[in-house]
């Protein structure tokens, strides 16, 4: 399902708006991506006869004198072909990903922006999961209005030079691509809308190909020789007014991921607007599954406001919901809610504050002294309290606060007296929790990019995946019982295609003995 570019004009604002305050949902399950679907293979055959081997049952020739007579088997006696699910054997294997997120302020990225520096690491990483907040200003217009997808679209360009451009490019070409990608005529097309995508998972398991759009659009999508040409691929990108959330990965592990689905929840005004809440991006590589959650919660620092960004984690982890598809013998269970997954990221502008008087606060600033400002942190006191991410994890922090800075400053806002803006105390709102076995944080540190009123903040993990095997076999001492249990239904099976072929050859006695004129 592709949206028609002509769909974002000013004709269609008052259905829109109609339909926010309504909260009625309006393709929230719709994502861009490098890559679309293709269907494969129809349905797994099912048996059709008490044959395994053909449709027909052939009763012996001296049935009749002249000719051989072939009856088929009635749609009623055909029954699904039995197989022993046998267990998956699987390998494990290490990735690296990076994990970032960025407050943007409202402001649309220039062409001068370098990504490069924040997303450079060591090693080059094998996934990236950037989040974005406030991609767009959380005006009336934006938030009421249709999503303006023009940020974003600047945001995948540079993303995409970044990550696939090597150092030793010039200024100019990377400058050319996002002007190319910037200023083509509109014409967003999502990657394909979930009822299309639940159709076509019960065509195939994997789930889908790596082949790209013909047409490179302004959500930064390649033509077809870029994307086979480039390090990094982009798996799937979603916003919802200022939040931005977008995936990347190797290009050669796009074809092992499936099960692709978004879910939105919106929690700013009247409770379910856009303005604030999650995206949430599910994915299964392999044999684990993923799912990214990018929030932007509740935003203040008066008493109180803390128990309204716990509303939002609650309502978050409650309303988020990965539609499911008819589910065929032999598929596997795909996660149906962000806990069900092997191993998750939160991410975001969460705003939690620092519960401590702002002179107090300033004083601790000037000697850096971070870990006492910390034990006034608002997250880490309501997550010893057992209040919300209870199990989740967050490495430790060794960085400056990343709000509130003064524009293209290196100074806090509460720290200058001139400054017009919110006097807010600095604190870390920017923030990157993890939940599942597998996950090891390699590196937890900020960007200082001057770009916004936030730092950036990204951390890199080291990820063991499942992958399965095909080189192993189980040997039958080694099947589990529930495995000998299928077995035995087999033998029932063996019983009720003999009893069907008991029946055909009684029927074929009766039909002998019948006289004949």
């Amino acid at each position: 399902m592709r949206k028609d570019p002509n769909n974002n004009c000013k004709s269609s604002w008052p259905k829109l708006v109609v339909k926010k305050w309504l909260n009625i949902k309006s393709k929230a399950d719709e994502f861009n991506s490098d890559y679309a679907i293709k269907a494969e293979s129809g349905y797994n055959e099912r048996r059709k006869s008490c044959s395994d081997h053909n449709p027909y049952v052939y009763v012996p020739g001296d049935f009749s004198a002249k000719e051989d007579w072939v009856i088929e088997v009635p749609e009623s006696l055909k029954r699904p072909r039995f197989e022993p699910e046998m267990p998956t054997v699987t390998d494990s294997q290490n990735l690296r990903m990076f994990v970032g997120t960025w407050n943007v302020g409202g402001k649309s990225p220039h062409e001068d922006l370098n990504l490069r520096d924040w997303l450079r690491t060591p090693a080059l990483a094998d996934i990236y999961v950037l989040g974005f907040q406030e991609i767009v200003p959380l005006n009336a217009g934006n938030v009421f209005g249709a999503e303006d997808m023009g940020p974003a679209s600047k945001w995948l360009s540079l993303i995409r030079q970044a990550l696939n451009t090597s150092s030793s490019q010039t200024n100019q070409e990377v400058g050319l691509n996002y002007t190319n990608a910037t200023t083509t005529t509109i014409n967003v097309k999502p990657r394909v809308s979930f009822s299309d995508l639940l159709s076509l998972e019960d065509d195939f398991d994997s789930g889908r190909t790596s082949t790209s759009d013909s047409n490179s659009s302004e959500d930064g999508s390649p033509s077809p020789d870029h994307s086979s040409s480039s390090r990094y691929c982009l798996a799937a990108s979603k916003q919802m007014v200022g939040i931005f959330l977008c995936v990347w990965v190797r290009s050669d592990l796009n074809k092992h991921i499936n099960n692709l689905k978004v879910s939105c929840v919106g929690r700013g005004i009247m409770g379910y607007l856009g303005n604030k809440g999650s995206i949430s991006m599910s994915m299964t590589l392999h044999q684990t599954s993923f799912c990214f959650v990018c929030t932007h919660l509740t935003s203040g620092e008066k008493d109180g406001d803390e128990v309204r960004r716990n509303s939002d984690v609650i309502e978050i982890l409650k309303k988020t919901r990965f539609s499911q598809s008819h589910r065929l013998p032999g598929q596997p269970f795909y996660p149906d809610n962000i806990l069900e997954h092997d191993k998750i990221i939160w991410l975001g502008d969460l705003n939690y504050r620092l519960a401590s008087r702002c002179g107090e606060t300033n004083e601790l600033l000037k000697k850096n002294d971070w870990q006492a400002l910390l034990e006034k942190d608002q997250l880490k006191i309501e997550q010893r309290a057992g209040r919300i991410f209870k199990g989740w994890e967050e490495g430790r922090i060794y960085f400056a606060p990343t709000y509130k800075y003064l524009a293209n400053s290196d100074h806090y806002v509460v720290q200058s007296s001139k400054s017009k803006e919110k006097r807010r105390t600095p604190a870390w709102c920017d923030r990157i929790l993890w939940r599942g076995e597998g996950l090891k944080q390699m590196s937890y540190v900020r960007g200082e990019s001057k770009f916004s009123d936030h730092r950036p903040v990204y951390s890199l993990f080291s990820v063991q995946i499942d992958v399965a095997s095909k080189h192993k076999f189980i040997r039958r001492s080694n099947i589990p019982s529930a495995l000998t249990t299928k077995t035995m239904s087999l033998a029932c099976a063996a019983k009720v295609q003999a009893e069907e072929r008991l029946l055909l050859t009684r029927a074929q006695s009766c039909i002998e003995a019948v006289p004949r004129f």
